[in-house]
C-alpha cells in the first residue's frame, strides 16, 4: 500500500518509487506532481535554453545562487554545472 504524502504530492506511488532510486524529495515531488498533471508533460524535452557548457561562469554563478547552491563561491565552472545538474 502507498502511503500519502499529503495534499503537496499528488502522485503517491510515483514519488515513493523516485525517492526509492534515490532522488531528492524535491526532485522526486517535481517529477511526480508533474506526471499527474495532464498539462504537463515532464518526459518531453525541456525548454529552449542552452546547454550549461555554452553559459558564462557568471550566469551559472547566478543561477546557482538563485537556486541557494551551498559553496557556490569556491566552485569551477564545471563543479557549478555538476551542482546545478543535481540539483
Amino acid at each position: 500500500m502507498t502511503r500519502d504524502h499529503g495534499p503537496s504530492i499528488k502522485d503517491d506511488k510515483l514519488y515513493s518509487d523516485l525517492r526509492d532510486d534515490g532522488y531528492s524529495k524535491e526532485k522526486a515531488a517535481r517529477i511526480a506532481n508533474a506526471k499527474a498533471n495532464p498539462d504537463m508533460h515532464p518526459s518531453k524535452k525541456g525548454g529552449k535554453a542552452p546547454p550549461y557548457e555554452e553559459w558564462t561562469k557568471d550566469a551559472l554563478y547566478e543561477r546557482a545562487q538563485e537556486i541557494d547552491i551551498d559553496g557556490r563561491s569556491k566552485m569551477t565552472k564545471d563543479q557549478l554545472i555538476d551542482a546545478l545538474r543535481d540539483h
